[in-house]
């Protein structure tokens, strides 16, 4: 296919998932008198929020299981696989088993209409759907980080997969970060085995610190000050404890030290609570860029190949968009090709050069024809049917 347009965009967080806006601006596109451009939907995720639509809608099988949310109360997860040459692909969206809206709250309310229990919120279930995925034939994660309720270093993830936190009665410690305090030893020797673990996250901060997993992302979770506290100082003992204990993936006390405490400095650690820390120490992860993974997962260069325009975007294209969020990864990944991009998003606050300077050429987003803030949210997908029209006319031939 040539002179197609490649439509790629990321979820509309609160309003559409990332597959309904990619299936809205192709509508837009339709539109009569504007020919009859073909498209090719091809929705993306950096690893956050809304991974699992995306490789769904880009060819993946849905997997539904039930797993423990991040408050301990049975909840219904997808994750999804495909067969690839050498490997069965599972991808996890740790938010769809241990996401802030997994918390219990009002049905399809919104993240902070949820209740937080931030000293004994879990990633167990993320844990458990790892499991599921490796006892049903997958052979490689692909683990997505991001919307995370819980800040546990990883430890209920690593519990359901067969690693032992014992306090110093030999007791398993109960969920959460506040719990970790009385960790005395790692026993990994029963860990579920057989499988790799690819990180996709482009957070880069460390476990520990003023940069950390508790003192930047914890408050987001509902965690006070003192919280925090209690947060940052189980996050530190899991660091010391992991680094001391014999057995670690196979490796000896002493290389185990150096290893676990490397661990936690690396960028990445931090991601989504710890779980970034706990997937390097206990799964022998490799964290790899979240958009740039998972474009090549959905095969983005094929698709873009001989395009006249990719469209991409977000709900929000501001400041951290420009730090390699998707739509930014979207046109690094498109100017390889030498096809020009355009966004949508919901909103955008940041200006026409800091967007060239980023590859994309130009941003419509919906509050350019509909200024009410509430109306963007309720009526996402007409307006972005029109904003698409409009692109149509300023950027495609027919």
């Amino acid at each position: 296919m040539t002179g197609h347009v490649v439509i790629a965009p990321d979820k509309f967080r609160g309003s559409l998932t990332s597959p309904e806006v990619a299936a809205h601006v192709a509508a837009g596109l339709r539109y009569p008198g504007l020919g009859n451009v073909p498209v090719v939907e091809l929705p993306v995720a950096d690893g956050g929020d809304g991974t699992v639509d995306a490789v769904v809608a880009s060819g993946f099988t849905r997997v539904e299981t039930e797993v423990t949310g991040p408050a301990g109360d049975p909840v219904t997860a997808s994750y999804a696989v495909r067969n690839e040459p050498g490997a069965r692909v599972a991808v996890i969206e740790l938010a769809e088993a241990s996401g802030l809206r997994r918390l219990p709250g009002p049905p399809g309310g919104r993240p902070e209409e949820h209740v937080p229990v931030p000293l004994t919120a879990t990633s167990r279930g993320t844990g458990e759907l790892i499991a599921h995925a490796v006892r049903h034939g997958a052979t490689r994660i692909v683990l997505g980080l991001g919307g995370s309720a819980c800040t546990d270093g990883g430890a209920g993830m690593a519990q359901a997969l067969g690693v032992r936190l014992l306090d110093a009665a030999g007791n398993d410690l109960p969920p959460g970060g506040a719990a970790l305090r009385d960790l005395h030893a790692v026993d990994a020797s029963g860990r579920l085995s057989g499988f790799e673990v690819i990180v996709a996250s482009d957070v880069d901060n460390p476990l520990l610190g003023p940069y950390g997993a508790a003192a930047v992302y914890g408050p987001q979770k509902g965690a006070s000050p003192q919280d925090v506290a209690v947060l940052e100082a189980g996050l530190a003992r899991l660091a010391a404890v992991a680094a001391h204990t014999h057995g670690l993936a196979g490796a000896a006390e002493h290389d185990g030290v150096v290893r676990a405490m490397g661990v936690a400095g690396r960028p990445g650690a931090g991601a989504a609570g710890g779980v970034g820390f706990g997937a390097l120490t206990f799964l022998d992860a490799e964290i790899r860029p979240g958009i740039g993974y998972l474009l090549d997962l959905v095969e983005f260069d094929r698709h873009v190949e001989g395009a006249q325009l990719v469209i991409t975007g977000e709900g929000a294209i501001d400041e951290q968009t420009l730090r390699g969020k998707a739509p930014v990864g979207v046109a690094a990944a498109a100017a390889k090709h030498g096809v020009p991009v355009v966004a949508v998003c919901g909103r955008r606050t940041v200006g026409d050069e800091e967007l060239r300077a980023a590859g994309i050429e130009a941003a419509y987003a919906l509050t350019d024809i509909e200024p009410d803030v509430r109306r963007c949210m309720a009526e996402a997908g007409p307006l972005l049917e029109r904003l698409a029209a409009r692109i149509a006319a300023g950027h495609l031939t027919t």
